[in-house]
């Protein structure tokens, strides 16, 4: 009985810093099929995909069994939407058109078995640093992507690679939550209730944390961590959302 709608962000897909990339995606690819008798849903909340460009007639090479998978779940039923990050920013028409996947750029509030959710990446909410305003306002503007593209992708996909390696310091070490005070996700959310009412459920990716936060008043925040470090990914069964670690 498909009763579940199920979260997952931040998978890097792709990544040059992963040890086995192959089987990195054999793993990702095991829990998509792991879910697939019981999920009427399945929310991507970004950077699935470390680096991603489509050409008008050309896309990137790689992460086949991954986006295989996804058209079987599509194919079988399954709600799949895709919440774009700052990593996978340039998702086109390309996979709406050949897997069926609904994009999503920015955040999106809606019911979803009667509790009310927030949902976003989260690159872009609250205080930003303004070097990544402006990074971040340069990678969508319409006519720096035209001139991106003019470019052969033997020199921005190696670029690009280079580029995300050094955006974040990667260890062996998991990312874990440093206290209220640090957590710039905690501040947007009080102050959004505040300003807009209730939200049940802030589901949430981009900082790699694990997060299950109590913010008052029936309203949870909820950070979906990695799988990098956490194999972690949110379970929502009509009445209680729950962070989970994948193990097999």
């Amino acid at each position: 009985m498909r009763q579940n709608t199920y979260f997952i962000s931040d998978l890097h897909l792709g990544a040059t810093y992963l040890k086995n990339p192959h089987d990195y995606e054999r793993r990702v690819v095991r829990w998509l099929h792991s879910i697939k008798n019981d999920a009427k849903s399945l929310y991507l909340m970004g950077d699935i995909l470390d680096y991603w460009y489509e050409y008008r007639n050309v896309v990137p090479r790689g992460y086949v069994r991954f986006l295989g998978a996804l058209a079987e779940l599509v194919d079988s039923g399954v709600e799949v939407t895709w919440f774009i990050g700052n990593h996978d920013i340039w998702i086109f028409d390309y996979l709406p058109n050949e897997i069926g996947v609904k994009v999503v750029d920015g955040y999106q509030v809606k019911d979803i078995d009667g509790k009310r959710f927030f949902l976003s990446h989260g690159d872009g909410l609250g205080k930003l640093k303004f070097g990544f305003k402006i990074i971040r306002s340069v990678f969508r503007n319409r006519f720096c992507q035209w001139i991106f593209s003019a470019i052969h992708p033997r020199w921005t996909v190696p670029f690009a690679h280079r580029w995300s390696s050094h955006s974040r310091n990667y260890s062996d070490e998991k990312p874990v939550f440093e206290g209220e005070e640090k957590e710039p996700f905690i501040t947007f959310a009080r102050d959004y209730l505040q300003e807009n009412g209730h939200v049940d459920y802030f589901v949430l990716g981009h900082r790699h944390i694990l997060l299950n936060y109590d913010l008052g008043k029936d309203s949870r925040l909820i950070v979906l961590g990695d799988w990098i470090h956490h194999f972690s990914y949110g379970r929502y069964d009509g009445v209680r959302l729950e962070l989970c670690e994948y193990c097999e």
